[in-house]
């Protein structure tokens, strides 16, 4: 059973290898969506201060019936946050929102800001930003650290300078997206890599030869594109609040042969993300 599979992070912290990621989830509606997916057997949930619903996630975990120990929560450090001081505040806001005395893991968003995503030179900011997790981190606040959108001269900028190397980096991975050549060097550094939007928001859906496939292994198109960022070594982090759809991307019992997975990295890059398009983390800038 998928639920009960975890991969251990470098520092020894297990970490759930499906999760449920709530990106445009509205605050009112995320405790409804938590406790559905903890009661279908979700124990991993993402959330980040930029989707303005810790308040709502913190509210489906006190009420969801599984006690908070067996939980595995996620947030992010907005994007824009870039000193040491606005950092720690930040963190502290966090757990005040989600109403937690931890955080299982905790990430910097984003590199650049949203609004200079893949533009100027952060390299300070971010080293400021890793410091204050990293004390959060030594303090207790936060079980894991990490970051999310990290190139590889963004990783070499933290490793450069830190105490404490990124458990994490969380990725946009999909078929059609699969960023091999920093997945490898996450691998090499101890960082695992998460998969978000591992359906493409939905676009996945309107490719045949996806489709195809996944008739082969009488699957959904969104159970393969799960099962395939989990045989890549990742934590795949579909989005959903249907309680149908969630129950659904869990049912992984089956493998891709080694021969599709390679058909599956090799297919064309996505390039159209339809309404999602306007977003950052898919146009590239």
């Amino acid at each position: 059973m998928t639920f009960k599979e975890n991969y251990t992070l470098s520092n020894g912290v297990k970490i759930p290898k499906l999760g449920l990621g709530t990106w445009f989830i509205a605050d009112n509606r995320a405790a409804e969506a938590v406790k559905e997916a903890v009661k279908i057997g979700y124990r991993h949930i993402d959330t980040a201060q930029a989707y303005e619903n810790e308040s709502g996630v913190g509210e489906g975990i006190r009420i969801c019936g599984v006690s908070r120990k067996e939980l595995f929560v996620t947030t992010k450090l907005a994007a824009e946050v870039k000193n040491y001081e606005e950092a720690i505040q930040a963190i502290d806001s966090s757990l005040k929102k989600l109403g937690l005395d931890y955080i299982d893991l905790m990430l910097i968003h984003s590199p650049q800001p949203w609004a200079d995503f893949r533009g100027g030179d952060y390299a300070e900011g971010n080293r400021e930003a890793w410091r204050a997790l990293e004390d959060a981190y030594k303090a207790g606040k936060l079980r894991a650290i990490g970051v999310s959108n990290f190139q590889e001269q963004d990783l070499e900028n933290i490793l450069s300078d830190c105490t404490i190397v990124p458990m994490v980096n969380q990725l946009l991975v999909h078929i059609g997206n699969t960023p091999a050549a920093l997945m490898s060097y996450c691998q090499k550094k101890g960082i695992l890599v998460e998969a978000y939007s591992p359906v493409a928001h939905g676009e996945m859906l309107k490719y045949p030869d996806v489709a195809t496939m996944a008739k082969k292994y009488s699957v959904s198109v969104p159970q393969l594109c799960i099962r395939y960022t989990l045989q890549l070594g990742a934590v795949s982090l579909p989005k959903t609040e249907n309680p149908m759809h969630m129950r659904q991307n869990a049912e992984l019992d089956f493998v891709i042969s080694e021969q599709d997975m390679k058909t599956l990295k090799s297919m064309e890059p996505l390039k159209d993300y339809g309404e999602f398009s306007i977003f950052p983390v898919f146009s590239g800038k």
